[in-house]
């Protein structure tokens, strides 16, 4: 590969590492808070595997980067400025349903996303994708099933599951915004173009939400920026200020 190519390799992989980093931390803020025990032990073993995922998917980035940095050093010494996440990850958890149709609609873009990654070019994104598609296909299910019990539940869980739906729906769109990195994955048979993988998202969105007795909000607006860094919200920096404090306070630390 040429050292453009490359660069926008980096960029991919920030990208997907920086998802499932953010998310899961905001998944882990759950531990020890959750409605019930069986939901809190549910929530934090999707925070590790987010969190597992992040381990290849940065590692792999500091490799392509070539400047030392592993996958610690990507996760705990970079700026709000540096990341790559989608910003539907750094969205607060709210309540116990938004939360969850939070997950869903990022797991529904995970497993449609890492499917494809499976026939990268790339035998380390095959591999990676491999891996994490199994646990992605359990928190899909997981996820839609609970939308789907709570949407369709009581008058108070179903009105409190349609307003998560219209507070998160104007990030969904940013999931399918292509761009340079983007072509030159493309080219180079790495990574599918992401607003080729919008109906496969939206059929599996409509059939559970359809299930949930949910109305699936008409608006095509979408907030964008956090894919190339240019905006993100409040919501990370406060984020990374507990994510990072003891990377920052301490240096190199070890025990």
């Amino acid at each position: 590969m040429s050292a453009v190519d490359q660069q926008a390799l980096f960029q991919f992989l920030l990208r997907m590492g920086d998802n499932t980093l953010v998310l899961g931390h905001r998944v882990s803020e759950w531990c020890g808070h959750a409605p019930v025990l069986e939901e809190d032990i549910a929530l934090a073993n999707t925070a590790l595997d987010l969190i597992g995922q992040t381990q290849f998917w940065l590692g792999l980035a500091g490799e392509v980067e070539g400047k030392g940095q592993d996958a610690d050093a990507l996760a705990f010494r970079r700026d709000v400025w540096d990341f790559r996440n989608f910003l539907i990850c750094e969205m607060p958890n709210g309540d116990f349903g938004q939360t969850l149709m939070r997950q869903f609609l990022f797991d529904a873009w995970a497993s449609v996303t890492l499917a494809h990654l499976q026939t990268s070019s790339d035998e380390r994104v095959a591999g990676i994708a491999a891996k994490a598609s199994k646990e992605v296909a359990y928190h899909l299910e997981r996820s839609a099933d609970t939308v789907v019990g709570l949407g369709d539940g009581t008058e108070e869980s179903h009105k409190r599951m349609q307003a998560a739906l219209e507070y998160l729906w104007p990030y969904v769109g940013e999931m399918f915004v292509s761009d340079d990195v983007d072509t030159a994955m493309v080219a180079a048979g790495i990574a599918p173009d992401p607003a080729s993988l919008r109906a496969e998202y939206d059929a599996i969105i409509t059939r559970v939400l359809t299930q949930a007795t949910l109305d699936i909000p008409q608006s095509a607006f979408a907030h964008k920026g956090g894919r190339d860094g240019s905006i993100h919200t409040e919501h990370l920096g406060h984020l990374l200020t507990s994510m990072q404090w003891l990377q920052r306070v301490y240096p190199d630390a070890s025990w």
